[in-house]
């Protein structure tokens, strides 16, 4: 009985990987969703089968979850509803499932008294775990609602669709700031900070991004760079700009020099994605499809509270700390994420029309964390090779070090500085 049951379960499993990792790999969080539900609703139908065609004891009760999990796959698959349907079901199912629980833990100990009434326990407590776990992130979320409501900047029309901009300090250039990956703009609290009593400077989340809207498809780099130059406009922030981005958004910042080079005075890139990653560095093909389809799952993980597990304690001061872990620990930016990491490659293609800056000056900082990366190092020097008038320096930092860790932070904010101070006075670079 016991292995008939594991091997009905065991394939509804299978079936979900093959079903999330390769035949939907990618895909939205209600068809993830939905596969895995569809792909467990066939495990428990096995269960009632195998059991009925081979024991004395059969499991029909097991047909009862395979139709819940089978009726709610489909129509999630028919439907296929968006973060805001998704977040509006993930109040009703908790509660349903909490009662399937019960009912299956009775048909159990019913069907199998004694000790082997706990024969399926584990798959009930998942059951259960799940529920909960959709639960605390209800609860967590709307305990955030403060953070939301409250956008340190402000909210500004562009293209149909609301994009934050929190801009501090006065003078001229003006730093404009490029979130990576999984980045919000609190992220760059420390270097705002600083450099904010230097000279002005704006921080901004890309659509789906911290307090930004979202927008109904994946934004590759030339629709940011558009809504960008939109934002500036309608905000009154005029140009040009010194450019400073971290990560993936180094590679959003190139995207947008090569379409307006005349609103760039310079540029810093902080541990910046290379658009020629995919040849440089060996491992990237591999990591980038994994990532991929793992990403692909994150937004039904989150969705279950396990955001939290993946994002790092920020180091960050205290009220831009919480910040970033309301608007990074989400279902929503687990979305976004998997949304940009879909169009990564694209971005990568239009960050390499840009080939020069010219004089203008750059500094390219590198992370020590993250030259162990074959192909990395000389990615970076590439970069610095965009303009004549440049300076590269590898920083004793984590990746995210250099926003977050006073010390590598401050190394962000003195390279800030320095192409400040020479698209002032139209100088080189000062040696560091």
């Amino acid at each position: 009985m016991g292995r008939l049951v594991a091997a009905g379960l065991a394939a509804g499993a299978a079936m979900a990987l093959v079903l999330t990792l390769v035949v939907f790999a990618g895909a939205t969080e209600a068809v993830i969703t939905a596969s895995v539900l569809l792909s467990f609703g066939l495990g428990w139908v096995l269960v009632a089968l195998l059991t009925t065609r081979h024991t004395q004891r059969p499991q029909r009760w097991a047909l009862a979850p395979a139709a819940v999990m089978g009726a709610a796959g489909a129509s999630l698959l028919v439907l296929r509803p968006g973060d805001d349907g998704m977040a509006t079901l993930s109040w009703v199912w908790p509660p349903a499932v909490l009662v399937l629980a019960v009912w299956m833990l009775a048909q159990m100990r019913r069907s199998h008294p004694g000790r082997s009434a706990w024969l399926l326990t584990p798959v009930i407590a998942v059951l259960v775990a799940a529920a909960l776990g959709a639960t605390y992130e209800n609860l967590h979320l709307r305990a955030d609602q403060d953070i939301y409501a409250a956008a340190p900047g402000t909210l500004y029309e562009v293209g149909g669709h609301r994009l934050h901009l929190d801009c501090r300090g006065q003078g001229s250039p003006t730093v404009v700031l490029f979130n990576g990956l999984g980045e919000v703009s609190a992220s760059w609290a420390r270097i705002t900070d600083q450099v904010g009593t230097t000279t002005r400077i704006c921080a901004y989340d890309r659509a789906g991004q911290g307090w930004s809207d979202d927008v109904s498809h994946p934004q590759d780099a030339v629709a940011a760079a558009k809504d960008l130059h939109a934002l500036l406009d309608v905000a009154g922030v005029s140009g040009p700009y010194v450019l400073a981005g971290h990560s993936t958004g180094g590679t959003y910042a190139m995207t947008y020099a090569a379409r307006y080079p005349d609103q760039v005075a310079g540029m810093v890139l902080q541990d910046s994605s290379s658009p020629e990653q995919p040849t440089l560095v060996p491992t990237f093909d591999r990591e980038y499809s994994v990532t991929r389809r793992v990403g692909a799952l994150t937004p039904t993980l989150a969705r279950l509270g396990l955001a939290g597990l993946a994002v790092s304690p920020s180091h960050l001061p205290p009220t831009a700390a919480r910040q970033v872990e309301a608007l990074t620990a989400s279902p929503r930016s687990a979305r976004n994420l998997r949304d940009e990491q879909s169009v990564l490659l694209d971005v990568f293609a239009q960050a390499r029309t840009l080939t020069t800056l010219n004089d203008r000056p750059l500094v390219v900082l590198t992370a020590s964390e993250t030259t162990s990366t074959e192909g990395w190092a000389t990615a970076q020097d590439q970069l610095a090779d965009l303009s004549t008038n440049h300076t590269h320096r590898t920083i004793t930092s984590t990746h995210v070090g250099l926003l977050e860790d006073t010390g590598p932070a401050a190394e962000s904010v003195r390279a800030i500085n320095a192409v400040i101070s020479a698209a002032r006075t139209h100088t080189p670079l000062a040696t560091p």
